[in-house]
C-alpha cells in the first residue's frame, strides 16, 4: 500500500484536506469541497448485475478492477463504493472490498471497524430510540401512543432473535410494548447520511424523520423528541467521506452503507460529487441485482442529488446464467448450456429495464476459472444479438490488465455522448400506488399488485398527510424479479405482495415491504465468522 497522502496527492487533494486515520485511511474534509465545487464533474458510470446467486456475480470486484483498468489506460478515474456491514462480514456474504487483483485495501479495516461511520449512525440511531422511551416514561407531553411508536432499535450485526421484542419489563422501566431490532444499514440515519448533501442538510433530514403518531393520530418527528442536535454531534464526523484506494493505487472514496433490498443501496451523494471533481470518470456500484439497486440508483439517488449518470455497466457471470436457468449450486461448474440459454433471459430483462432510464448498457462477464469458451461465446453473442456492447473482464486474476477490453469498450461508450437521454422510471406528481406499480409492471414485470390491509391503511395515512411527492424505496427479495426468492429467470404476470409501507421522510422516500423481506437478517448455519482467523502479530485473515 502507498501512504494515503501519497494516493491523495496523485488526486490533486493536498495534506491540508485529509484527516488522517493512520497511514492508509483518511477522511475528506469539508475544506476540499469549497476547493472543488466549481470545477467541472467527471462522467459518472454506474455498475450493477444480473440477480445474485450463491456463485456471486463480482460488482463490486468489478468496480474496484474497472476503475484501475481505466486509470491503467490513461483517463483520472475515481471509484465510489459504499462501506461493509458488520452483518453481512460475519454473517452469509463475508467481505465486501472485492478479490484477487482488484481489491481495496486495507480490506481487513474497511471490512471491520472502518472510521466508525457505521458505528456513529448505530449510536444516533439509538439515541433517539432512548429519548423516545424517556420521553414517555417522563410523562408524555406529546401524548405520543406507545402503539404507534415506528422508530425501532439497531445494530451493526445479523441477529434474527431480536427481530421482535418486546421493552419496558419490570417496576419502573418505562412503558411495556411491542418493539424490534433493524440492521444499522437499514436505518434511515443511514440513509439521510447518504442522500444529504452537507451537515446542515443532514441536520434537517434528521428532523423530519418519523418516529410515530400521538393518540390523535398526528406524526411525531425526531424534532418534536428534542435528539436532532445530539444526534448531529454524534454524525459530525460520519459525514465526512473516507479515502482509501485499490491495490493499484486508485484513489477510492468510501462513504456510507445502506442495503439495498431493504434500503436504497447507494454510496453517500457527498461521496459521489467529491469524486466527481475529482476524475474525469467516476465508477460507482449500487447494491444486488439492477432490478434493486440501479433502479434505486436512478429513481432516489440521482432524483435527490441531480445526479446524470453516462453509462451502466451489468455484470454477468456464466454461472449466474445457469443458475436462472435451473442449475442447483453443486453443479454450477459443470457444462451446461442449455441451462446458460434459459437464463440468458434474466441478462436481456435486466438491459432491456436499464435503458429505460436512457442510459447506455455495457455488459462486462465477469471471468471465473473453467468458464467453457463455448458458454462465454454464447454470453457474447446474446449480447450481440441485442445491440449490446459486451467484454470479458478478467481483474480478478490480472488487476487492470484483465479489464483493458472493458475500459475500451465502456471509452466508446463514454465518447457517445448523444446515447445519453437519462430519466427516472416515474414522475413525482404520481401518487405512491401508482409509482409502485409502475415499478412491478415496468422493471418487475409483475402484472398486479396486492395490498395488505397493513399496506392500505398505511397508504390511507400518506393521502391523510399528504405525502404522495414522496419517492418509493422497494424492499423485496434481490434473488427474483419477483417477491419469491425462488421464482428465477425472467418471470412475469405475477402478483405483488406489499406487506406493509414505512415512511422514511427525513430520507424523501417510503419504503415498501414486499413478501417475506426483513429488517434485520438472520446468521446461516455456518456464519463466516467461524472462519476468521487472528494470528499473534495481529493479521486477519479469512475476510474473503
Amino acid at each position: 500500500m502507498r501512504l494515503i497522502t501519497e494516493v491523495a496527492s496523485a488526486a490533486g487533494i493536498s495534506e491540508e484536506h485529509l484527516e488522517l486515520y493512520g497511514k492508509y485511511k483518511s477522511k475528506l474534509s469539508p475544506s476540499l469541497w469549497a476547493e472543488l465545487k466549481h470545477k467541472p464533474d467527471g462522467k459518472l458510470v454506474l455498475v450493477t448485475a444480473v440477480n445474485p446467486t450463491p456463485a456471486g456475480e463480482g460488482k463490486t470486484l468489478t468496480t474496484i478492477g474497472l476503475s484501475q483498468a481505466l486509470n491503467a489506460a490513461g483517463i483520472k478515474t475515481v471509484a465510489a463504493l459504499r462501506e461493509p456491514s458488520l452483518g453481512p462480514c460475519l454473517g452469509m456474504k463475508g467481505g465486501a472490498t472485492g478479490g484477487g487483483k482488484a481489491q481495496i485495501v486495507p480490506a481487513d479495516e474497511i471490512n471491520l471497524h472502518f472510521t466508525g461511520d457505521i458505528h456513529a449512525v448505530t449510536s444516533a440511531h439509538n439515541l433517539l430510540s432512548a429519548m423516545i422511551d424517556n420521553h414517555i416514561f417522563q410523562g408524555n407531553t406529546l401524548n405520543l401512543d406507545p402503539q404507534r411508536i415506528v422508530w425501532k432499535r439497531v445494530m451493526d450485526m445479523n441477529d434474527r432473535s431480536l427481530r421482535n421484542i418486546v421493552t419496558g419489563l419490570g417496576d419502573g422501566n418505562g412503558t411495556v410494548r411491542e418493539s424490534g431490532f433493524q440492521i444499522t444499514t437499514a436505518s434511515e440515519i443511514m440513509a439521510v447520511l447518504c442522500l444529504c448533501s452537507d451537515l446542515s442538510d443532514l441536520k434537517t433530514r434528521l428532523s423530519r424523520m418519523l418516529v410515530g403518531y400521538d393518540t390523535l393520530g398526528q406524526p411525531v418527528t425526531a424534532k418534536d423528541i428534542g435528539a436532532v442536535e445530539a444526534m448531529t454531534a454524534l454524525l459530525k464526523e460520519a459525514v465526512k467521506p473516507n479515502l482509501v484506494q485499490t491495490l493499484e493505487g486508485t484513489p477510492v472514496i468510501v462513504h456510507g452503507g445502506p442495503f439495498a433490498n431493504i434500503a436504497h443501496g447507494c454510496s453517500s451523494v457527498i461521496g459521489t460529487r467529491y469524486a466527481l471533481k475529482l476524475g474525469d470518470v467516476v465508477v460507482t456500484e449500487a447494491g444486488f441485482g439492477a432490478d434493486l439497486g440501479a433502479e434505486k440508483f436512478m429513481d432516489i439517488k440521482c432524483r435527490q442529488a441531480g445526479l446524470t449518470p453516462s453509462a451502466a455497466v451489468l455484470v454477468v457471470t456464466v454461472k449466474s446464467l445457469k443458475y436462472n436457468g435451473g442449475v442447483r449450486k453443486e453443479e454450477l461448474y459443470a457444462g451446461n448450456r442449455a441451462a446458460l440459454l434459459s437464463g440468458l433471459s434474466n441478462m436481456e430483462r435486466h438491459i432491456e429495464n436499464l435503458a429505460k432510464f436512457g442510459v447506455p448498457v455495457l455488459v462486462a462477464l465477469n471471468h471465473f476459472e473453467g468458464d467453457a469458451p463455448a458458454e462465454i461465446n454464447d454470453v457474447l453473442e446474446a449480447c450481440r444479438r441485442l445491440g449490446v456492447p459486451a467484454a470479458v473482464s478478467k481483474v480478478w486474476a490480472e488487476g487492470s490488465a484483465g479489464g483493458q477490453e472493458l475500459a475500451q469498450e465502456l471509452k466508446k461508450l463514454l465518447d457517445r455522448e448523444e446515447s445519453v437521454n437519462f430519466a427516472p422510471l416515474y414522475e413525482d406528481n404520481l401518487d405512491i400506488p401508482s409509482k409502485i406499480n409502475k415499478i412491478v409492471t415496468e422493471i418487475y414485470h409483475g402484472a398486479e399488485v396486492a395490498f395488505s390491509p397493513a399496506a392500505k391503511r398505511s397508504l390511507a395515512v400518506i393521502d391523510k398527510l399528504g405525502l404522495h411527492q414522496l419517492q418509493v424505496c422497494m424492499a423485496k427479495t434481490p434473488y427474483s424479479f419477483s417477491d419469491q426468492p425462488r421464482l428465477l429467470g425472467a418471470p412475469e404476470g405475477f402478483t405483488m405482495g406489499v406487506r406493509d409501507i414505512t415512511l422514511s421522510l427525513g430520507a424523501g422516500f417510503a419504503v415498501v415491504i414486499t413478501g417475506n423481506i426483513v429488517t434485520m437478517p438472520g446468521l446461516p448455519a455456518k456464519p463466516a465468522a467461524e472462519g476468521l482467523m487472528v494470528d499473534e502479530d495481529g493479521v486477519i485473515s479469512g475476510l474473503e
